[in-house]
């Protein structure tokens, strides 16, 4: 009987290795900005960064409900080079020979590469898109569901911002 359990419960476990495992879901490709900066110079891609904070509910549920959305996510690895920046990290950042710093501010703080991004106006999460020179295009500030956010990457990723408003845009856009 000790043989037929051990042997069952093998049978079980074996069984469950063979089992299809489902495919991990593709992710947004997140880079540092030094990364995306560097790939950038060499394919012309934009930069996407977004903006967030450990303690912003906003900024978990952009992450939770837009950006682990496959089309989102197709979107952007193809489009962009996107960057998770931490606006309240503490380390230096040297990028395009300019340091940027953590600036203490009470309790908290903001990294100066943030606030500059951000032009002095912090708010998460917040999206930049960047040219490959590091040259804001625009900050879309704060949480945006998945078709919304897609309009808005295509808007920008496709140049159509350089064309037309983006309340013309939103009146032909088809979702992808």
């Amino acid at each position: 009987m000790r043989a037929f359990i051990i042997t069952t419960l093998l049978a079980g476990i074996m069984s469950l290795g063979m089992a299809p495992v489902p495919n991990n879901p593709e992710a947004i490709t997140w880079l540092t900005i030094e990364e995306a900066y560097a790939l950038s110079q060499r394919d012309g891609k934009k930069i996407l960064i977004d903006f967030y904070t450990d303690w912003c509910g906003w900024c978990k549920k952009l992450d939770a409900d837009t950006y682990s959305k496959a089309n989102v996510i197709s979107y952007i690895n193809e489009h962009y080079h996107a960057v998770k920046f931490d606006a309240e990290q503490r380390g230096d950042l040297t990028l395009n020979g300019r340091t940027y710093k953590f600036l203490a501010q009470g309790g908290r703080g903001v990294h100066e590469f943030a606030a500059v991004m951000l032009n002095g106006r912090p708010s998460y999460p917040s999206t930049t898109i960047l040219a490959g020179n590091l040259q804001p295009i625009t900050t879309v500030p704060g949480y945006h569901g998945p078709a919304e956010m897609l309009m808005i990457l295509s808007f920008l990723g496709e140049d159509h911002y350089k064309r037309t408003s983006f309340e013309e845009y939103k009146k032909t856009y088809s979702s992808k």
